[in-house]
């Protein structure tokens, strides 16, 4: 029995030239401000494509950490696939989708590994549990059941049963140079809003795209 598909309109909101920033930056700084004051969920959620050495897509979400004008921060274990794609090819492609205000932003560029500081001062703020999680994941390695992972969480619990949790080794941070930028808001009759920034000898283009 065949349903009858779902279909939303998008009516919210709207995206022209004349009010978007002239910096990316400041463009994505006030969309996140409006949607930490529409009080999203996992607003911070995000889809990052990558290839593997076969050039086979990629892609999973992360959790972005911080951005200003130098790009935008996740971190990972960088002996994760990501992580060994990203070495392979740096070339990558983050997507932000928050459906309640009817909005993507698509970010394009090479990502590089942060310094060792900066890991370091993240890795501390996290609670206690996830630095101990870090240390008993050897991320995207094949497990022969849950009872391993728990086993190695409980023998880090046991070595770091005093003292602070240090940032383990083969931990860190990414930061996505983005050299484009795409906003995209819904419109209705889906003549949707999609304004472009392009990094062109250091200053950006803006432009409109087709829906």
């Amino acid at each position: 029995m065949s349903k009858k598909p779902h279909r939303s309109e998008y009516e919210k909101h709207w995206l022209s030239e004349t009010d978007i920033a002239s910096d990316p930056f400041v463009q994505l700084s006030r969309w996140w401000q409006e949607a930490m004051d529409a009080g999203l969920d996992c607003l911070d959620g995000a889809s990052l494509a990558t290839v593997d050495q076969d050039l086979s897509a990629d892609c999973r979400i992360i959790l972005i950490k911080s951005f200003d004008e130098r790009g935008v921060v996740f971190f990972t274990n960088y002996d994760s696939n990501k992580s060994e794609q990203l070495a392979q090819n740096p070339r990558a492609c983050l997507l932000l989708f928050w459906p309640r205000l009817e909005r993507q932003i698509r970010l394009r560029g090479p990502a590089q590994k942060t310094s060792r500081e900066e890991s370091i001062e993240y890795f501390k703020s996290r609670p206690r549990g996830a630095q101990l999680g870090a240390w008993a994941s050897e991320q995207s390695r094949r497990l022969k059941g849950r009872e391993e992972l728990e086993s190695h969480f409980h023998e880090m619990e046991k070595r770091f049963s005093t003292g602070t949790v240090p940032c383990p080794p083969n931990w860190g941070g990414f930061r996505l140079v983005p050299t484009y930028f795409e906003f995209w808001q819904g419109r209705k009759d889906r003549l949707h809003d999609r304004l472009a920034y392009e990094l062109h000898e250091n200053s950006w283009r803006i432009f409109r795209l087709a829906p």
